[in-house]
């Protein structure tokens, strides 16, 4: 599927709706360059889970676990050089575990990431404004 965004909040909109689908298990890994509105989407899926805490980029915790509907697992593994080293944080144990885990930048750990799986992929255009935004989700099964 491919959405529209011309801000952050549609941007969280789009997710919010996408969460209504989201079952306990489920991995959700987000494409996109830096800044492109890739934490905006996760804001709308924990709001969709009902976790009304404020939702951060984990990106020097690598992962944020938050409470809801669902428990959501936010990772951000930027940071990460070995794929081995999500070993070390207990990574099989949140894919495999009760809640949504949303992973941002998962090229860099594509070797781990489960085959079933949702592909979030978030791109800018200029031509379109500043804040245009194409969001695709696509199911891998």
């Amino acid at each position: 599927m491919e959405y529209v965004s011309n801000s952050c909040s549609d941007t969280e909109k789009i997710a919010y709706d996408f969460s209504q689908k989201l079952k306990s298990g489920d991995v959700v890994c987000m494409y996109g360059e830096m800044g492109v509105g890739k934490t905006a989407f996760v804001r709308g899926l924990a709001r969709g889970l009902d976790i009304i805490e404020p939702i951060t980029s984990p990106t020097f915790t690598i992962v944020n676990e938050y409470s809801g509907r669902l428990t959501l697992y936010h990772f951000d593994v930027y940071r990460i050089d070995d794929p081995d080293e999500m070993y070390e944080i207990g990574y099989d144990e949140y894919i495999d575990g009760d809640g949504v885990s949303v992973i941002e930048w998962p090229q860099l750990i594509d070797d781990i990431l489960p085959h079933k799986r949702y592909n979030v992929t978030i791109s800018k255009n200029y031509d379109m404004g500043d804040d245009f935004r194409k969001i695709t989700i696509e199911e891998n099964k």
